[in-house]
């Protein structure tokens, strides 16, 4: 922990067993329960925190967005689409670099994205 700086993010999740089983599956993210309406995760990062709600965050409605980096974007997309995601966004370029965003299965928006080579 930083003095100052971001450490915790929480999202709602309205099928909070879906959304667990998608970051396990596309990021190996272990969950600690709290209870049946919480989880969290500490992947050695930014620590995410999902709550039991009927309320999603995405780009289009003012959301934050998470971003990922990746080494190989299409590979993340792959793994995505595999672990259950729906691209809102396939993969475009901005100035110095690419992306592409998706939603996970309670419908947060969230994105990976690569630097220009």
């Amino acid at each position: 922990m930083a003095h100052h700086k971001i450490d915790y993010c929480e999202f709602a999740a309205g099928n909070l067993e879906a959304t667990e089983l998608f970051f396990e599956t596309l990021l190996s993210w272990t969950f600690t329960h709290y209870g049946e309406d919480y989880i969290d995760c500490n992947d050695g990062g930014l620590m995410v925190g999902f709550y039991r709600a009927p309320l999603t965050s995405t780009q289009d409605s003012g959301g934050a967005m998470l971003t990922f980096y990746s080494d190989d974007l299409t590979a993340s997309q792959a793994a995505v689409e595999a672990a259950g995601g729906k691209l809102t966004k396939e993969i475009f370029s901005f100035p110095g670099g690419r992306r592409f965003q998706f939603l996970e299965p309670s419908g947060n928006e969230f994105s990976f994205w690569t630097k220009d080579i």
